[in-house]
């Protein structure tokens, strides 16, 4: 089995700032990760397809992520932005499918979880770019922290046509041990046939310097059960991840908060079909 990683980011700050890198706890990924960074780490763990996904909401940042893809054999998927909220969303998708290494577009996502407002999902206008997102046949990726989940369902149970991955299982408070009302609001989504999980970024929801296996075990289980895992994908959330942890280490988690026969699926399966790698 070759795992796929459906979930990791580049960036290089003499080309933009990641200004959403700010204190002490972030100081780490104040430096630049690129593909050079990140390849041999993901070939030594069996890593040798990976979905590229979109940190900050800039439009030159996804055609920069495409050329990455057309240029570099590990990127097998962006899941790039775009502002949902313009009138010319559908030719916007259009033109990005049309530039160097457009074929790679297979998703948009949009920083959610920073929206002040928990229901910003079901503006009409935000509504109505979902709906160009699906048409266009790409899925789109939620970033969200557990208050948005409310939102999610609703938006998902009106765009029954549109495929949605939730991005690290919604970020659940891992640090605090609590799983409500995290876990009613992920089964709730789950319940929704064209929906999907991404198990990624749970690490570093727990304490940096001394989570366990054990403190993870409780989410993904939830997820596991609500998912299954035909609906439930890996992702590293590298570099995010190397706050936590190494890349090696936190895919060895993952493979051990899950089962080996649903291994085939979780790690390479379930993002190839939901992506169309």
């Amino acid at each position: 089995m070759t795992v796929i990683d459906a979930h990791h980011h580049v960036w290089d700050l003499s080309v933009r700032d990641q200004d959403w890198i700010t204190g002490p706890e972030l100081a780490p990924l104040r430096r630049d990760f690129t593909l050079k960074d990140l390849e041999p780490e993901a070939r030594a763990a069996g890593v040798g397809r990976t979905v590229l996904v979109q940190t900050i909401t800039v439009p030159e940042e996804t055609p920069e992520f495409l050329a990455l893809a057309a240029e570099h054999d590990l990127v097998a998927g962006v899941v790039g932005w775009t502002d949902l909220t313009r009138p010319d969303v559908a030719d916007e998708l259009a033109r990005l499918r049309e530039l160097p290494g457009g074929r790679h577009l297979k998703g948009i996502r949009h920083q959610v979880q920073g929206e002040p407002d928990p229901e910003w999902l079901l503006r009409p206008d935000v509504r109505r770019g979902l709906a160009a997102v699906a048409d266009a046949g790409l899925v789109y990726d939620f970033v969200v922290l557990p208050r948005h989940l409310p939102a999610c369902v609703r938006v998902a149970q009106e765009l029954h046509g549109l495929t949605f991955v939730l991005d690290h299982l919604g970020k659940p408070p891992i640090a605090s041990g609590a799983l409500e009302p995290w876990a009613s609001g992920l089964r709730a989504l789950a319940a929704l046939p064209n929906t999907v999980g991404k198990l990624s970024g749970l690490a570093t929801e727990a304490d940096h310097a001394s989570w366990t296996v054990a403190d993870l075990r409780p989410y993904a289980d939830v997820a596991l059960e609500a998912f299954g895992p035909d609906r439930l994908m890996y992702g590293s959330d590298w570099p995010v991840c190397t706050l936590a942890g190494t890349y090696g280490g936190i895919l060895d988690a993952a493979r051990r908060l899950t089962a080996p026969p649903d291994h085939a699926q979780i790690f390479e399966t379930t993002a190839a079909r939901v992506y169309g790698l």
